[in-house]
């Protein structure tokens, strides 16, 4: 085994993106102008990510398309991480102490449409992007042992299959075929205090599956309740993993090789409604349970050999909105999301400098004819400072065992994001 367990080598993870954790929610332009309270609730492709029973029901084939723009921004900076090598007395980490907008900016797709086969029966087809990002750090800065680079990328291909049972019933099913691409590197200690750096780089990727679940009730005129449940997907990335620059009697440790790598993305719950308090003014609520604590651990197959603690905890987000209808063509939205953080202060990592977070957001929608309309929407999230406090141990169980005891933090957050698309019926 190259490492110990807790060595600084992360498969997948994130920064502040724009949910909490690596999330990415923004699946429908729609949706984000209310802050996606009641997506479980309402109808339309534009809905499909959320709930596959949306479609049931449908009259006619309608597509639902965007794209959303994310612009994290944020720092990240020392609070005195030291690194202890073997012999010698634990020292200051040194390299750049303060780092602007780590978190890259980013560009996240979502397009669904769905097909009616007769009165009862529709299909859909959602593609998302729902965890994907991108950071990079000052390869000499105090984060390096913890992350250099870290890139995410991940493909939601989301057949579903509606069915309108009766006039206040719909259901729907659907598999979730998951591709993720992964980058990660960090840089690897030597012996020699004052000598360079190794460093270590993982690339992977695979195809995986999982599965959502959900239905809506309509037990009053202009209500709609809705339940969803979307499975936790067990991903298995292979690619090669190189390490190089170690030297002296850690020289034998650079190498080359193919590897597997395993972690697995979170279960969510969604419980939603939609009440039309007028005909033009319609109420939302939704609250989603997601199962972070599934991602607990992230296993590295040998040459390294190691199983990574992450140590995330299951949390609740809530969100409420509102759409109000001005005339024949033009829908204003409104809403606010609170999302908790799953990281944990004693195993955040700067992968993952997450913290509480708060959506503002606005949007409008504007009937362009009888079959287009065009959707746009505009979220501002606060990001609460949160430290970044890990313990990295390196070549553990050996005479070259070295500690890396990292003291950050993670301030001045903040994300705007812009959506426009659409949606079209035929």
């Amino acid at each position: 085994m190259l490492f110990g367990t807790t060595a600084a080598l992360v498969v997948t993870s994130a920064g502040p993106a724009e949910a909490a954790g690596f999330y990415l929610q923004e699946q429908s332009v729609r949706g984000w102008g209310r802050a996606n309270s009641g997506e479980v609730a309402d109808r339309g492709p534009a809905s499909l990510w959320w709930n596959p029973a949306a479609i049931a029901g449908a009259t006619e084939p309608e597509a639902a398309f965007g794209a959303t723009a994310i612009l994290p921004r944020g720092r990240a900076e020392d609070a005195g991480t030291l690194i202890d090598r073997p012999g010698v007395a634990p020292v200051p980490v040194g390299g750049t102490s303060r780092l602007e907008d780590p978190i890259q900016r980013g560009l996240a797709p979502n397009n669904a449409f769905a097909l009616p086969l007769g009165d009862k029966i529709a299909i859909g087809l959602a593609v998302t992007a729902p965890f994907s990002f991108t950071s990079d750090y000052d390869p000499s800065g105090w984060q390096r042992y913890s992350a250099i680079r870290s890139r995410l990328i991940t493909l939601d291909v989301q057949p579903s299959l509606a069915f309108a049972a009766t006039d206040w019933l719909s259901l729907g099913a659907a598999l979730n075929v998951q591709y993720s691409d992964a980058w990660l590197s960090n840089a690897l200690p030597n012996l020699s205090p004052g000598s360079a750096d190794g460093r270590i780089r993982l690339t992977g990727s695979g195809w995986d599956l999982g599965w959502s679940a959900g239905l809506q009730l309509r037990p009053a005129p202009r209500m709609t309740i809705g339940i969803a449940y979307k499975s936790a997907v067990e991903h298995k990335l292979e690619g090669p993993v190189e390490i190089t620059g170690l030297a002296g009697p850690l020289a034998e440790r650079n190498v080359r090789a193919q590897t597997v790598a395993r972690f697995t993305t979170p279960w969510q719950l969604t419980l939603g409604a939609r009440l039309g308090v007028t005909s033009r003014l319609t109420l939302n609520a939704q609250a989603v349970r997601f199962g972070w604590s599934r991602f607990d651990r992230i296993e590295i197959a040998a040459p390294l050999g190691s199983a990574i603690v992450q140590n995330y905890k299951d949390t609740w987000s809530v969100a409420v909105g509102a759409d109000q209808a001005l005339g024949e063509r033009l829908t204003l939205r409104a809403g606010l999301q609170i999302d908790p953080t799953p990281t944990r202060g004693p195993s955040r990592d700067p992968r993952v400098p997450d913290g509480d977070r708060i959506d503002y957001n606005f949007g409008a929608s504007y009937r362009l004819s009888g079959r287009l309309w065009l959707d746009a929407a505009a979220g501002y999230t606060d990001v609460e400072d949160s430290p970044i406090t890990r313990d990295e141990r390196f070549y553990a169980s050996t005479a070259a065992q070295t500690d890396v005891l990292t003291e950050g933090r993670a301030a001045d957050q903040r994300v705007l994001v812009f959506a426009l698309g659409g949606r079209l019926s035929f």
